[in-house]
Formats: C-alpha cells, sequence, structure tokens
C-alpha cells in the first residue's frame, strides 16, 4: 500500500527509505548486530518554477510527504493559483494541518526566507542556474540545509547521418518547441552530421512551417505565448543576435504580427559553437542547428557547455549509441526519442544543471537522514 500522499511510483521504492524503516543489517563482528534506519529530515522548503507549475510540486511534494516530512511551498509568482488550487485538494482529502504550507511571494521576500530558514533542513529548487546559486549560498550560510538544484540547460540532440531522419527531425522539433520552448530540457543544440545535414533542416522548417500557433484553450494548438513580457523581449533579443552573429534565418525570427506575446517558431542553420545562440539558454521556441564532421568531434563539442542536464542521440547504431551515452556529460541521456521522463528514474543535471536528484528511490534518498544503530549482544539474553 502507499504510504498517505505518495503516488505509486515512489511509493514502489518507498519501503526500504520510510521513515522509522530499519534498512538492511551489515556484516559485523561476533555478537554484534548492525543496521540502518532511514528517518525524516524534518521541515522541507521548496521553490517550483512557472514553466510546469502543477508537475514541478508533485515531483517535491510525494519524495518529501512520503518520507514523513512536512513542506513549506513556494510557488512561482506568474504562477500561483495552481498551487493554492492543490492546496485547497489537499485540504479537501484530509491532510493535518501544517503538512503542506504554501506560501506565495517574490524571490527576494518568500524564496530567500525559505533558503535561509534556520528551522528548514532542506530544500529542492528548480529553476535557473543563477537563482540557484543564490539558494544554495543561502542553504549554506544559515544551517548547512540539504540542498538538490534543478537547473538550466543547453541540451545537445546528436543527429548521426545513420538515423531514422524522420524519426530524428520530428523529436527535434518537439524537443526544442514543446511548451514554447519554456523547458530546461530542450533540445537548445541540434547537432546533425554533415551527410545528412541539408535534408534535416529542410525538414526542420517544414515542420516549424507548420506548427500551429495561437489560443491555448484550443485543442488545435502546440504552441501558445511566453509567459510574460520579459522572457518575450530575452528570446526576441537573442533571435537578433543569432542574425548579427552570422547564422542563417532559416524561418521565423520575429514575433507574430497583431498577438501577445508569440514569437513565430524559429529556425537557424549554419550556427557555431560561438554564437549566444548556441551558448545560452534561450528558453524560447528557437532551434539552432550544428553541423558536425564524426563522433569525436561532436562529443567534445556537446560538452563545450557549463551545463550538463539532457542529450540524445539518434542512430541506428547500438554501439555508437552507447559510446555517446557514456561520453556526454549529461544527467540524462534519450536514445532515440526524447523527453522520455519516467517517475521511477532518476532526474537532474551534471556541472552547472544543477546537483542531487529528483524522482525514483534516488529522490527519496533526499528526504531522509540515514542512521547507523548498532548492537553489542550479550553471551545470552535475559
Amino acid at each position: 500500500m502507499a504510504p498517505a500522499g505518495c503516488p505509486e511510483p515512489w511509493a514502489a521504492a518507498a519501503p526500504a527509505g520510510r521513515p522509522g524503516r530499519e534498512g538492511p543489517c551489515h556484516p559485523g563482528y561476533e555478537n554484534v548486530v548492525c543496521f540502518t534506519r532511514h528517518e525524516p529530515i524534518g521541515v522541507c522548503g521548496a521553490i517550483t518554477p512557472w514553466n510546469f507549475p502543477l508537475l514541478m510540486l508533485v515531483w517535491k511534494l510525494a519524495p518529501a510527504l512520503c518520507c514523513g516530512n512536512t513542506v513549506v511551498l513556494k510557488p512561482a509568482e506568474q504562477t500561483p493559483l495552481t498551487a493554492l488550487y492543490l492546496g485547497s485538494l489537499i485540504k479537501e482529502v484530509g491532510f493535518p494541518p501544517g503538512v503542506v504550507n504554501i506560501v506565495p511571494g517574490f524571490g527576494p521576500t518568500v524564496g530567500a526566507a525559505i533558503s535561509s530558514h534556520p528551522q528548514i533542513n532542506k530544500i529542492a529548487f528548480t529553476g535557473s542556474t543563477e537563482v540557484g546559486k543564490l539558494v544554495k549560498e543561502a542553504a549554506s550560510r544559515s544551517n548547512l540545509k540539504r540542498v538538490t538544484l534543478e537547473l538550466g540547460g543547453k541540451n545537445p540532440c546528436i543527429v548521426c547521418a545513420d538515423a531514422d531522419l524522420d524519426l530524428a527531425v520530428e523529436c527535434a522539433h518537439q524537443g526544442v518547441f514543446f511548451n514554447q520552448g519554456q523547458c530546461c530540457t530542450a533540445a537548445s543544440r541540434v547537432f546533425v552530421e554533415e551527410q545528412v545535414y541539408a535534408e534535416f533542416v529542410r525538414r526542420s522548417v517544414e515542420y516549424a512551417k507548420k506548427r500551429p500557433v495561437g489560443d491555448p484553450f484550443d485543442v488545435r494548438t502546440e504552441q501558445g505565448p511566453q509567459i510574460d513580457q520579459k522572457q518575450f523581449d530575452k528570446i526576441l533579443e537573442l533571435i537578433e543576435s543569432g542574425k548579427k552573429e552570422g547564422a542563417k534565418l532559416e524561418y521565423g525570427g520575429s514575433a507574430m504580427e497583431d498577438r501577445g506575446l508569440f514569437i513565430k517558431p524559429t529556425v537557424f542553420s549554419e550556427v557555431t559553437d560561438n554564437m549566444r545562440i548556441a551558448k545560452e539558454e534561450i528558453f524560447g521556441p528557437v532551434q539552432p542547428i550544428l553541423k558536425f564532421k564524426n563522433i569525436e568531434e561532436v562529443i567534445k563539442r556537446a560538452n563545450n557547455t557549463d551545463y550538463g542536464l539532457t542529450a540524445a542521440v539518434f542512430t541506428k547504431n547500438l554501439d555508437k549509441a552507447l559510446k555517446l551515452a557514456s561520453a556526454l556529460e549529461s544527467g540524462t541521456v534519450w536514445i532515440n526519442c526524447y523527453n522520455a521522463i519516467y517517475a521511477q528514474a532518476p532526474f537532474g543535471g551534471f556541472k552547472m544543471s544543477g546537483n542531487g536528484r529528483e524522482l525514483g528511490e534516488y529522490a527519496l534518498a533526499e528526504y531522509t537522514e540515514v542512521k547507523t544503530v548498532t548492537i553489542k549482544l550479550g553471551d545470552k539474553n535475559p
């Protein structure tokens, strides 16, 4: 049976990590029993982003509650109503008062208070690398609280010459334009082997031209507006930088006429590694396509970034796929698929994409303290 408030994927992994439960016994000396206990951390802080306002709440609430902790949660200031509605459901189903506490507000006030509060023992943050550094700094200056950070990415999507090109084009398209490009896992550096580069670009442009942009409440729409004016302006500024630095604009490249914060699906070819659109997280509907000659070259270029969240490889050669998966400095590598995220498998990044893991049993480990208990037995029990 699942622990209260714990979705099934976490519940399946929970027995060894549930609070108060004994873990494995360890071999020791004669007449000595040694075992481990997993105990709740206590009060956990959670700071969630605006791009997946419900999903990110669940990713943090579920493992924390599974392990017997309480949570103080700050949703993104752009999307507070999602969290408040979830809070009403939590109250309706009978969670005891104080188990889940939702505190809307701004990062410099509420977020800073949660990060630095001495009675909060763990914090989980999803957001930008810049803010993640501030969270970790505040956590260390207060009570050295445990920190899980899921931060930005500049994720390589590698398309080899022997790939199923139909599959690769579709996955790369959805990988970068999904959620208006506002996704930390976005395929924002598409490396294509030179033999199939021109055809890949041609097909990618056709996909972009056909992408339905419009009212998000229309079931036919696949791309809505950007989250706010600040993000909208940042994306357009990066698009302009791509034009100025010599990338070839194949399609899009501007805002939608006579609309709000809508940006045309944008495709750049002839992108080089030194361009801003190839280095910076765009967080918008922009697809930079780069050319490579061989596997050794693309490994070096794909890893030449401060980020290491996800990567993807498209090839029909399993040995090549596994070589790339081993060499790429990313917390997740997808082979012949994209954004395949499962609750049973850990998710997190290398380098400046964060530390710690969410999802699966690795997430549970982030929310418990592990205690070793050693018992010296007498010759005979009384």
